[in-house]
């Protein structure tokens, strides 16, 4: 590892770090296009030719640079900024335990069509409707990644992935999992259906078991959040499955529901 490579930074106030200055708060209002991401599992995938993002600089903890010279020589020629724990801590408005910040590009937003029109004609895509919990569509990434989703598409009312726990929770798969600008649900459902997806939505008040649901053509995957869950309009339009459970229950958490049915039609392609 190149010591000239290494920019270090002893002041919290140096313009080089503003973007990553008092994360959570700016978290919030958005960052014009760009995103922290935090960890050494989600930078690599940043860095990684799997990446549809592209990384504008890294900030490491000084005590983490000998530990992390693989990591700064794949950041290529983002610049890569070092400095102690303190100052880190100071930039970033807490204790950042990791030691390890990247700034990254997001994707140019597609459309929905845009998206479906680049997919295979055997695929299956999860479709999501009004999640606001940034670790439930860190999840849904997640389990997207896992069981070969072709994309993860979105309605209006879900919440950024590009959130920073969001990115977090879902190891990077939110960068390398292909998405589409948020649309109404009404549009993202008339998509689906003009691309030939048949639209399978999970639902606790579906007649038919999910184990019944068999792979094969175009297939989305329709998940909402937990609490008002589906419209009723749309759920008339689409197939519904259901999750038989015991012990009265009728629901379980939405991560944990993506990835039980995307297995369930995804089992023979990635065996």
């Amino acid at each position: 590892m190149s010591a000239i490579a290494i920019q270090f930074i002893d002041d919290p106030a140096d313009p080089r770090v503003a973007a990553y200055r008092d994360i959570r708060e700016r978290d919030l209002t958005g960052r014009e296009g760009l995103f922290v991401a935090e960890g050494e599992v989600v930078i690599r995938t940043l860095l990684s030719p799997a990446s549809l993002c592209r990384a504008r600089s890294l900030l490491i903890a000084a005590n983490r640079l000998e530990a992390q010279g693989e990591l700064v020589a794949a950041a290529g020629e983002a610049p890569v900024y070092a400095a102690s724990q303190a100052v880190m801590d100071a930039i970033a408005g807490f204790h950042l335990h990791r030691g390890l910040l990247a700034l990254g590009e997001k994707p140019v937003e597609r459309t929905v069509a845009e998206t479906l029109a680049d997919l295979p004609e055997e695929c299956v895509v999860l479709a999501c409707a009004g999640i606001g919990n940034h670790d439930n569509m860190g999840g849904l990434f997640r389990n997207a990644a896992a069981f070969g989703a072709a994309a993860v598409l979105r309605d209006e009312r879900c919440c950024d992935p590009f959130y920073r726990k969001a990115i977090r929770v879902s190891v990077g798969a939110v960068l390398r999992t292909p998405s589409a600008h948020a649309v109404p649900l009404e549009q993202l459902i008339v998509a689906l259906q003009a691309a030939r997806f048949e639209v399978v939505a999970l639902s606790p008040g579906a007649t038919e078991p999910l184990a019944g649901l068999t792979g094969g053509g175009r297939k989305a995957i329709l998940v909402g959040s937990e609490g008002p869950g589906l419209p009723s309009e749309i759920m008339a339009r689409v197939r519904t499955v259901g999750i038989p459970m015991a012990g009265g229950f009728d629901s379980l958490n939405v991560a944990v529901t993506s990835g039980l049915a995307l297995y369930q039609v995804t089992a023979v392609s990635i065996r």
